[in-house]
């Protein structure tokens, strides 16, 4: 009886002693995630801040933590997301460069929105190419475009910033004038802007850096500087792109030959004119995701109103996504513009991660991979040193976000979405608490 008691009690202190261990191989990342989640909202970064989290497991269809998921942000350039995803469904795999419609003596031409037409970033250029060989009279037929050269909800004063070009049927350079200066050497480009009437050059000594602007009504372009200041200076501002008329006078500048503007009364079936393509949109979306350009996201959504129509509108091509291919979302996002400068754009975590779900079914890992920024790189070339997320960031004042893909240490992809508005420090320091949050479930799964 006594060995029958002794035994019992070895085995229950066996197991006593082994609960620790039995409960730790058990705890659910739910749970650790729950504590890390807890000590990320109740810091010092975000302790007043509005915050959504919602981090999803695909493999296994469930959602590891969600808090407030179906609140809706300001998302700022977490927005370009849905344009990439809008590019996925409606562009193709390649950029439409321009409508065309030859006869026997005239070269009709059309703008689709393609940003990417003598943009420095793009040595290949098949519609310049197409323009400088024809002998034909090149005349160019408006597009119907609803938008405005700013979107709905933009900081109209930032007009001489070089993140908010103005958007239109035919970009040309970038819609930007590029402003170089290395010691005694000065430049603009395009040249058209290089005379006196519209670039004004001053030394002044008593400045600290370089600065460039722009008048608010005009392309008149300055830039003043001190002597001493040895610095390279390379800066890009904003040019007033101006009506159908004044994009066929930079056309002609740039081609060294007549370019006109059809007549109103002139005829032409939308149906009777080709597409000429540029480039792979990779080309764009790429450099679009990485370092977060404007430019570039909104002239994809007019891309898409160009393809699905014949007028461009950003509005329409929108309500168009929204009706048929974005029916799954969890909560109706209010989605006005293509690069999220707009403070109209509202969407929840929960969408992000819907929409970043889907777009893994449709597109190849090693794909969206190279869109997708990684640590050390793009936007997030100061964070995630150790490459386990594929993400875009988003910054306005008050508003930071980050949604993308986390590939944990075990081999596990989850999707994820944090989106932070009304903070009252800097966007370092909240993505720093982000970023440390990330690496524990990073670490720990």
């Amino acid at each position: 009886m006594n060995n029958c008691l002794k035994r019992t009690a070895l085995v229950c202190l066996t197991l006593f002693c082994m609960q620790p261990l039995w409960a730790q191989k058990t705890t659910s990342p739910k749970t650790n995630i729950r504590k890390w989640a807890s000590e990320l909202l109740n810091g010092a970064a975000l302790e007043h801040a509005h915050v959504g989290i919602c981090i999803y497991d695909p493999g296994k269809q469930e959602y590891w933590y969600q808090y407030q998921d179906d609140k809706y942000f300001t998302p700022a350039s977490n927005t370009k997301i849905f344009t990439l995803f809008s590019g996925f469904q409606l562009l193709g795999d390649s950029l439409p460069a321009l409508k065309y419609l030859e006869t026997d003596s005239v070269l009709y031409v059309k703008g689709m929105g393609d940003p990417s037409f003598l943009h420095p970033e793009y040595t290949s250029q098949p519609a310049m190419d197409m323009l400088s060989r024809t002998d034909k009279r090149i005349v160019l037929v408006p597009a119907v475009v609803t938008n405005k050269r700013f979107g709905p909800g933009w900081g109209w004063s930032d007009y001489a910033d070089y993140y908010q070009p103005e958007l239109n049927e035919w970009p040309v350079y970038g819609n930007v004038a590029r402003i170089r200066r290395h010691r005694d050497t000065i430049s603009i480009t395009p040249p058209v802007f290089a005379d006196t009437a519209h670039f004004t050059v001053q030394e002044i000594d008593t400045l600290k850096e370089a600065v460039t602007d722009r008048d608010e009504r005009s392309n008149h372009f300055s830039l003043q500087y001190a002597r001493r200041d040895n610095e390279l200076l390379e800066a890009e501002v904003p040019f007033i792109t101006g009506n159908i008329q004044d994009l066929a006078q930079r056309l002609q500048d740039t081609l060294h030959k007549p370019v006109t503007v059809a007549s109103p009364t002139t005829v032409l079936s939308p149906a009777a004119f080709k597409v000429l393509y540029s480039r792979p949109v990779d080309s764009l979306y790429t450099p679009m995701m990485h370092r977060s350009d404007n430019f570039y996201a909104e002239q994809t959504l007019m891309m898409c109103g160009a393809r699905l129509w014949d007028s461009i509108s950003t509005s329409s091509t929108i309500r168009y996504m929204q009706e048929h291919y974005l029916s799954f979302l969890p909560h109706p996002p209010q989605w006005v513009d293509g690069s999220g400068l707009s403070r109209y754009d509202l969407f929840t975590p929960r969408d992000f991660v819907s929409v970043l779900t889907a777009m893994r079914q449709q597109i190849p890992q090693e794909r969206l991979w190279e869109i997708f920024p990684t640590g050390g790189k793009g936007t997030l070339r100061n964070y995630y040193q150790q490459q386990f997320v594929h993400a875009k960031t988003g910054t306005l004042n008050g508003c930071v976000a980050l949604s993308g893909y986390l590939v944990t240490k075990k081999g596990k992809t989850l999707v994820f979405s944090v989106l932070v508005n009304n903070h009252n420090t800097t966007s370092t320091n909240v993505r720093r608490a982000v970023e440390r949050f990330l690496t524990e479930i990073w670490d720990k799964n």
